[in-house]
């Protein structure tokens, strides 16, 4: 009877796999895509038992994936962590070599970048919540997630800037707030803040909060500082706990107003939202930003992520220019030579200045500099 019993209680492998991804704070989506991909791996073995099966059942999976499913190399990948995952976190399961696995080549492409004009074309045809976003993810170089789960409180104002909370890689970020963006931004959230009150008069007005924070403060879900900048048009159960919420908008909004607006700007490249980040990145480069502060603005870890840029600048091959061309010259595209000379630490230190004080302008911080040694 105990027996039984116990075995009733048991909690589903599913469910195990959801708890222990939980437990880790992976984000929503890689549980659901970790989820699906344990099925798929299950079903692959005519639902066997992943304890009934291990390194030759995973081989074979993957293999199957890049030779019958023609998959990408990153989405095999992901399908070997969750596999991965399932064994050593849930199942505590060590796996032994994938030597046999027939592995996804991954393919040395470089990202789709839009002109300054062609972005120009782009917001014309856009309006509302879907400019504003979209300016967002150019202006600041955000992946289109970051941009929906911004919270009001990491909006700053006084310093101009935007802090990414738990951006890919659950890391924290600080990003350059466009000036032109100011008034805007601030008028929207005066209608947001507008619906939160109508909706805590109707006795709603929460928002989930990230990992215990909810238990910890209780309370503090209701505040206006912690609900979405782009919220979504209604209210609905949240997917954990229930409770009826008002979560952040969804992506595919965007994603059909941008489409759209690129059809009708007439640009005939392979574009899409995360296109703006590409440009943001190059168009950033293209100004005289150094390729470390443009890897901490978008949050890499890598530097050779960051490195795939230089690739794609106006500025001719590899972004390099002959010594031949100012061998007899002090001064390079508006830069003094004695730039070079300086260590790199104090370079990235002024860049960052440049970038939290005058939005980027080289130009104004320049000015700015030579007029308040002239006054002495």
């Amino acid at each position: 009877m105990s027996s039984t019993t116990s075995a009733t209680d048991k909690p589903k492998l599913l469910d195990r796999v959801r708890a222990a991804i939980r437990t880790k704070h992976y984000s929503y989506r890689t549980e659901e895509a970790y989820v699906q991909w344990i099925k798929r791996f299950i079903f692959f073995h005519n639902k066997r038992h992943p304890s009934e099966m291990g390194e030759l059942e995973i081989n074979q999976f993957l293999s199957h994936l890049a030779v019958k499913g023609n998959v990408a190399s990153s989405t095999q990948n992901q399908a070997l962590s969750a596999i991965l995952f399932l064994y050593r976190e849930v199942m505590k399961q060590e796996i032994g070599s994938l030597d046999e696995v027939t592995w996804a080549k991954k393919p040395e492409t470089l990202p789709e970048v839009l002109t300054r004009e062609e972005v120009k074309a782009i917001m014309s045809h856009l309006s509302g919540v879907d400019w504003l976003m979209a300016m967002l993810l150019y202006g600041c170089g955000l992946r289109l997630v970051e941009c929906l789960k911004l919270r009001v409180k990491d909006i700053d104002f006084e310093r101009h800037q935007i802090v990414v909370r738990r951006g890919k890689g659950a890391k924290d970020r600080f990003t350059p707030l466009p000036q032109n963006l100011r008034e805007p931004l601030q008028a929207h959230l005066a209608r947001v803040k507008k619906q939160h009150d109508k909706d805590l008069a109707g006795g709603f007005g929460t928002v989930d909060l990230p990992y215990a924070l909810e238990r910890k403060y209780p309370g503090d879900n209701r505040e206006f500082g912690w609900q979405y900048v782009f919220p979504s048009a209604i209210i609905s159960p949240n997917r954990i706990s229930g409770m009826k919420q008002r979560h952040h908008m969804s992506e595919r909004g965007l994603q059909r107003a941008f489409h759209e607006a690129v059809r009708q700007a007439g640009i005939n490249k392979h574009v899409h939202c995360h296109t703006l980040r590409h440009s943001f990145a190059t168009h950033v480069l293209n100004g005289g930003c150094d390729v470390r502060t443009l890897q901490v603005l978008l949050g890499h870890s890598d530097l050779n992520t960051t490195m795939i840029y230089t690739h794609v600048t106006d500025k001719g091959t590899m972004g390099v220019r002959s010594p031949a061309e100012t061998l007899w010259s002090s001064d390079s595209d508006g830069v003094s030579s004695p730039w070079y000379d300086l260590p790199d630490d104090l370079r990235q230190r002024f860049t960052e200045v440049v970038a939290r004080r005058y939005q980027g302008d080289w130009k104004a911080a320049m000015t700015s500099f030579i007029k308040q040694h002239e006054r002495r």
